[in-house]
């Protein structure tokens, strides 16, 4: 009859029910397609499950691709947060350990003089005692308190987990953002710098005329003016370029070798072509929406926990030894000990402490959920701004670049009409300056585009996701 009741105390404990609220996944806060117009391009739907590439097959220069290996190996950041998720995964084991009785081994010993006018036969004499005990503590988990916690500690490790990913998703892109930032102002410092000497010999040229009384002083000055202008710019993009390789060297977080600083061409082959037509819900692959949604668990296993804690708590502590008043007995027949202390805890009056416990646990829920579908609000967007860039940046390039070569040829007309005596030096002026500026914002606008294109991989989720395994969340609500 006792062992059956014990075996009941044990099939409840492992078999109590939870009071975890059911879990429902948010309904999604966004429209289930992406923004349609004149801004964004027209294609047809992918095959579902399709996603973005691997950084490694989306970024195409082995510099880039080694600076980004560098980086996951030596950020700071990054490394801070694969230590959180250990951490996490620590707490995770602690509370796990509740689940299971905890088992101990206890020895100790006494000795102690008592006087006679204390001792019962009237004499004075020394007492000791030995005991050596094996001892177990479990709470019966009747009411999931247990295991609701241990659910909320393994979503929070998980919610770190995909923390993590998103660190290194934004670390990736960071750093080719910046690289391609640095080759960028590079490719601005060398035009400058071409383009002074230009104005320079220029410059010598009309002097040389001026002294021949060919050419006038307000030509002189004008052309002066130009290589003044180009020393300015010259200085700028100079400071830009050691910053950017600054930056650039916090991120990787480590000393960079100088075969990686190599300057590329600004154009389209440094990326891969991300796939088109990828459906809205391709932001549930989010590391961040994850985490977000991995802390909306949490804080609904927490309820369960809060309402837990309204019912009674029992706990069975037993021991099991051996006592002697000799060291030398404890093993003696006749010595053993046992303990079996049965204890319930149940809450009578708390002063409202546990239904504001409850009350605050809700809140929280609906805090995570306000806050997981905000997380998806945020990465729609993203990926609609960079739909929209990726629709407009190629035809504002292709627009630059032929504002290039029409200035161009505005400048060689204009010299040509110079060297005959048609025109001014001003119109000259007018046009090398408009030549200037737009060679420096051809190379700003494929700048931008490469980088909106970065910042596009970066909001579909990446491609860590893919590569990386999905741990799974066991069912507590059940």
């Amino acid at each position: 009859m006792k062992m059956r009741y014990v075996s009941l105390a044990v099939a409840l404990a492992l078999s109590g029910c939870s009071l975890v609220p059911e879990y429902e996944q948010p309904a999604s806060p966004v429209a289930d397609s992406w923004p349609q117009g004149v801004a964004y391009q027209a294609t047809e739907a992918s095959e579902a499950g399709l996603r973005p590439p691997a950084w490694e097959e989306f970024f195409q220069s082995p510099e880039l691709r080694q600076l980004i290996q560098l980086a996951l190996e030596n950020n700071r950041d990054l490394r801070q947060a694969v230590l959180n998720v250990d951490a996490y995964r620590a707490l995770h084991r602690i509370q796990r350990s509740e689940l299971l009785p905890s088992v101990g081994v206890d020895g100790s010993g006494n000795r102690q003089r008592v006087p006679d006018d204390l001792s019962p036969t009237g004499e004075s004499g020394i007492n000791s005692q030995y005991s050596l005990t094996l001892g177990t503590s479990w709470e019966l988990d009747l009411f999931g308190r247990v295991r609701s916690l241990e659910g909320a500690a393994l979503e929070r490790y998980l919610a770190t987990e995909q923390a993590q990913y998103a660190v290194q998703l934004a670390l990736v892109s960071d750093v080719a953002s910046a690289w391609l930032t640095w080759n960028a102002d590079h490719a601005l410092l060398e035009l400058t710098r071409a383009t002074l000497e230009s104005y320079q010999e220029s410059l010598e040229m009309i002097e040389a005329s001026h002294e021949g009384g060919i050419a006038s002083a307000l030509d002189v000055r004008q052309a002066r003016s130009l290589v003044e202008q180009a020393r300015v710019q010259l200085e700028l993009y100079t400071r830009q370029v050691a910053q950017d390789r600054n930056a650039l060297g916090l991120l990787v977080g480590a000393a960079i070798p100088q075969d990686l600083l190599r300057s590329s061409e600004l154009d389209s082959s440094l990326l891969a072509t991300l796939p088109s037509g990828l459906p809205a819900d391709v932001l549930q692959h989010r590391p961040d929406i994850r985490a977000a949604e991995h802390r909306l668990r949490a804080a609904n296993a927490d309820i369960g926990a809060a309402r837990a804690a309204f019912f009674p708590n029992i706990r069975l502590t037993a021991g099991a030894g051996t006592a002697s008043a000799d060291l030398d007995g404890l093993f003696d027949g006749g010595s053993g000990t046992w303990s079996f202390i049965p204890q319930i805890n149940l809450p009578i009056f708390t002063a409202g402490r546990l239904k504001a416990n409850l009350e605050y646990s809700e809140i929280q829920r609906d805090i995570n959920v306000a806050a997981y579908e905000k997380s998806i609000q945020n990465a729609f967007r993203e990926v609609a701004d960079g739909l929209a860039a990726q629709g407009t940046y190629s035809a504002q390039v292709q627009a630059q670049n032929d504002l290039v070569t029409a200035t161009r040829e505005y400048y060689e007309l204009a010299q040509q009409r110079y060297d005959e005596g048609v025109d001014n030096y001003l119109i000259v002026l007018d046009a090398r300056r408009e030549l200037f500026a737009a060679r420096q914002a051809l190379l700003s606008y494929q700048l931008q585009q490469l980088t909106s294109e970065v910042a596009l991989y970066r909001a579909l989720g990446g491609g860590w996701q893919a590569n990386a395994p999905t741990p799974q969340t066991t069912n507590k609500e059940t």
